[in-house]
């Protein structure tokens, strides 16, 4: 089998990692961790975009080297696996010796097929998107997605990329693969935006005006421009050029993007890409913003969520299941932390959390802490795995989750109907239901280890089941639980204190 290869785009570090990332790479393990439950060899890219004009300005207003600038920032961005359980193989910084060596000799394949060539230029250019603007994409004179920053002028020679070469190639490709990017209006916008027509970029700058860039192979004057450079990582990331064989087993892979990344990575990236004669890549997925309050959420307004702040707080496993199931997948989803709180307190304590504790617990007291013997399946797991897999093959992260939760709330609801402890202190054998909850605790947890792995893993652990060993779609048949095996409890979403749950209705706490 192939292996899998997903990369996210690379975050530029001009500033602390903000909710929207985490989104991203969050999305992206997820699906990592499904792929490697699927039996699959895993590679998983990130890392840091280094390069650039807004990178060195803030070096210099810093009073820093633009390298020992881009260190701290990297290892914040880097740090992000601990703090979210995340489990990438690799993570590039576009300053890397070998991302450099890869993204001269891009620039000179993409050169020896005629598609570089060098002119005089006057453009506007927003610095904080490192992208030239026309007047047609301007609000008021100002750039839409950093309205607080002035456009600048820039006039001068660079080298260019015949990127109108390529346009027909791009629209056989999105007609040949109808679901090279995700969610359909996306990829819709992407093709009217081909088909209006492209005009070739500009892919460098004049070295002694912005010095900090990969230079371009045979002039020392001129430095490669961010995007031609950053967006090479994803294949440098897996051993393009050198280890060839390591690339051809990775590439093409699926790359996980925001939306306003949309035309660099669908189209200018695919054009790149066609100009150095590799294949494009597999699938472009697009995710939505982050809005707090209806306003878009973004490190120029200020407004932005630090993920450590909310890991620190409410730990990992709530912060991925916000992310993945309480946010709608593919488009914009409002964050605060009132909702944050409540889909901690309905979907996670009161609801898988709840659903261990009583199911462990009740076996701890009727079948002395054992799984008791095999009794059919009365909740039809088989259809909720159905619904799962479709879901994660579309990338409906929220749905997926969905699934799992219909599926914790059909075994409370069982519960409640059958009221197991009446039953068992009236004399009645419970043990057939014991095992039916064991075992539908079982895949539920399953379900959850892309999105709470460690949650997840707990539950399986608590019922004598190694999460690294759980192979889909071996482990879905029903009745994988061993009579015998050892069954524990432990809390495992603790209910928030009493304070957040009065301030959640706007109460002052000292005087309720």
């Amino acid at each position: 089998m192939k292996t899998y290869y997903i990369t996210t785009t690379l975050p530029y570090v001009n500033a602390d990692p903000h909710i929207g990332f985490a989104l991203e790479i969050v999305q992206a393990d997820a699906l990592a961790r499904y792929q490697r439950l699927l039996g699959r060899t895993v590679v998983f890219n990130t890392g840091t975009d280094e390069h650039g004009q807004k990178i060195w300005k803030n070096a210099m207003e810093a009073g820093l080297e633009p390298k020992a600038y881009c260190d701290g920032y990297a290892a914040k961005f880097d740090g992000l696996k601990a703090a979210l359980e995340l489990t990438y193989t690799n993570f590039v910084r576009t300053t890397d010796e070998h991302h450099i060596k890869a993204a001269q000799e891009f620039w000179k394949r993409c050169d020896a097929n005629g598609d570089i060539y060098k002119k005089s230029y006057s453009i506007k250019y927003c610095v904080g998107c490192e992208l030239e603007k026309t007047d047609s994409e301007l609000v008021d004179g100002r750039c839409p997605i950093h309205p607080n920053r002035e456009l600048e002028s820039i006039n001068e020679e660079n080298y260019f990329f015949r990127w109108s070469k390529y346009q027909q190639k791009l629209l056989d490709l999105y007609e040949q693969r109808p679901d090279f990017v995700v969610p359909s209006e996306r990829f819709n916008e992407i093709k009217s935006f081909v088909k209006g027509g492209l005009n070739d970029f500009s892919i460098s700058r004049l070295k002694s005006k912005m010095p900090w860039g990969i230079e371009v192979p045979n002039d020392p004057n001129q430095v490669m421009y961010v995007w031609f450079d950053a967006l090479v990582n994803y294949i440098s990331a897996i051993g393009w050029p050198d280890d060839l064989a390591k690339f051809e087993a990775a590439w093409p892979g699926v790359q996980v993007a925001g939306k306003d990344n949309l035309r660099q990575q669908t189209a200018m990236w695919q054009g790149m890409l066609a100009s150095a004669g590799l294949p494009f890549s597999k699938q472009v997925f697009i995710h939505g913003f982050i809005t707090a309050e209806g306003q878009k959420m973004s490190k120029s307004l200020g407004n932005v969520v630090n993920p450590y702040d909310l890991v620190a707080k409410y730990g990992s496993d709530a912060t991925r299941y916000y992310l993945l199931g309480a946010l709608p997948s593919g488009v914009d989803g409002d964050f605060s932390i009132k909702a944050f709180e409540e889909t901690y307190g309905s979907k996670l304590a009161n609801g898988i959390g709840n659903l261990a504790a009583r199911a462990t617990t009740m076996i701890g007291k009727y079948c002395e802490a054992k799984v008791p013997a095999v009794a059919p399946d009365n909740f039809d797991v088989a259809s909720f795995w159905g619904r799962y897999h479709e879901c994660l093959e579309n990338y409906r992260f929220d749905e997926a989750v969905k699934v799992a939760e219909s599926l914790v709330t059909v075994m409370n609801q069982v519960i409640d109907v059958e009221a197991p402890f009446k039953k068992a202190k009236a004399g009645i054998d419970v043990s057939p239901l014991m095992y039916q909850l064991a075992e539908g605790l079982r895949h539920a947890a399953m379900m959850f280890l892309p999105f709470i792995p460690n949650a997840a893993g707990k539950i399986l652990r608590d019922l004598s089941v190694d999460p690294e060993a759980v192979l889909l779609p071996r482990d879905q048949a029903w009745g994988g639980l061993k009579p015998g095996a050892v069954v524990q409890k432990e809390i495992l979403f603790p209910r928030l204190p009493r304070e957040n749950e009065v301030l959640l209705r706007g109460l002052d706490p000292k005087t309720e």
